[in-house]
């Protein structure tokens, strides 16, 4: 027990980012692709998802709205939260509605998920504009997972969520616009949990893993800035 105590008092001094000298950044870059398996304009999309995964730099999570299900497929994935999400979204970066695919870059840009010019703007530009990160740290422990933040008055309150989500499916579409195709998928969000607002503090407490493979610790200012984001794979992935 003493031992645990230690280590998770040394992950709130951690930083759990990736560094990337190709972009400067001190955690990664947050890219949100909202997206559905009923749409025929997002397999373009999840594609490139699938291509920004593999930087380092970026963290790209797959959230699947809802709101195409009714249209004729039921996507598997889908989630009342992403669309909340996406419509939290739309309400902060002052758009008319929502749609797919849609791409959102650190919380303050939005592109078309597919617009691979773009997508690779926002990146650029979201790399240059990063603040300091506030010290965040996700470790898995024996009881759950243990979720380290450190003080950062500075950067202003937020909001603190864990994301769980799954690295890759492939669905055989029966019916919609994507009727017949095989749609490989990756970094799909199959959770979202709020831990509550951050105002500075430093915190440290243990949470239940959600459902998911992979998780992520998300801090996000009410403007939909980020000041910290992490994310934990778990042993043997």
């Amino acid at each position: 027990m003493t031992r645990w105590i230690m280590h998770l008092a040394a992950l709130s001094l951690a930083v759990a980012t990736v560094q990337s000298p190709a972009l400067g950044a001190d955690r990664p870059v947050v890219v949100e692709l909202f997206t559905s398996e009923g749409c025929s304009s997002c397999p373009p999309a999840d594609r490139l998802l699938l291509e920004l995964r593999a930087r380092p730099e970026l963290l790209v999570l797959a959230f699947h709205v809802d709101y195409w299900d009714r249209l004729g497929w039921r996507d598997p994935f889908s989630l009342a939260a992403a669309t909340a999400r996406q419509r939290a979204y739309a309400a902060r970066l002052g758009l008319h509605s929502v749609y797919t695919p849609q791409m959102v870059v650190d919380g303050r840009v939005d592109v078309v998920g597919s617009d691979r010019r773009a997508v690779a703007a926002a990146l650029a530009a979201s790399a240059r504009e990063q603040p300091a990160p506030v010290p965040l740290a996700l470790h898995d422990g024996p009881d759950g997972l243990a979720v380290a933040v450190g003080a950062g008055a500075g950067a202003g309150p937020g909001d603190r969520v864990l994301v769980g989500f799954d690295r890759e499916h492939t669905t055989r579409v029966g019916r919609g616009e994507n009727s017949g195709l095989s749609l490989d998928e990756g970094n799909i969000v199959r959770s979202l949990v709020p831990l509550g607002a951050w105002t500075g503090e430093a915190r440290r407490f243990v949470v239940a893993r959600p459902a998911g493979e992979d998780f992520a610790l998300l801090l996000q200012a009410p403007d939909g800035r980020y000041l910290a984001a992490a994310r934990l794979t778990p042993p043997g992935a």
